[in-house]
């Protein structure tokens, strides 16, 4: 599978200017401390305007007993990719907040990476509607899901 095979949808989406890309270069990692989608070891690898791309490198400690990864793993990817997606758009920070996550798994991802794209559809005042596909190399499409954010201004 080619690298365009893995991220289809990156081509509908307006790159962003090169500074804004550097700003997100440790995602995410950026936070200076431990946290959950970095611990997993998810990686960025595309972000674009309302569109991120994101890695979740395969490694024996996220499958579950039946030798797949465990679809926990698959959700924290999903729940990660679009976030670079949404804050794309703002200039000031913003918190996020997952209102709704509905994931389909339609086939296992079996000792290889897994790889997300996620894309804003919909943007509201408050309220972002969106999507996300994750695949892998040898196996294509592994889950699909649709997510709704609450967008807020970050507390100082």
């Amino acid at each position: 599978m080619t690298n365009h095979d893995l991220a289809p949808n990156a081509a509908r989406f307006e790159a962003l200017p090169p500074e804004q890309v550097a700003g997100w270069a440790n995602f995410p990692h950026h936070t200076g401390s431990v946290i959950f989608p970095g611990e997993v070891g998810l990686q960025l690898e595309d972000i674009r305007l309302d569109y991120g791309r994101m890695r979740l490198p395969y490694r024996p400690e996220l499958n579950q007993p039946a030798g797949v990864v465990h679809g926990g793993a698959v959700a924290t990817l999903i729940d990660t990719v679009v976030v670079p997606a949404v804050l794309s758009a703002y200039e000031d920070r913003m918190g996020l907040f997952t209102v709704s996550m509905t994931i389909n798994y339609i086939g296992p991802v079996i000792g290889e990476d897994a790889v997300a794209e996620g894309w804003v559809e919909r943007r509201g005042r408050s309220t972002v509607f969106c999507r996300a596909e994750v695949r892998t190399a040898t196996r294509g499409l592994a889950a699909t899901a649709s997510l709704v954010y609450a967008v807020r201004p970050e507390r100082t």
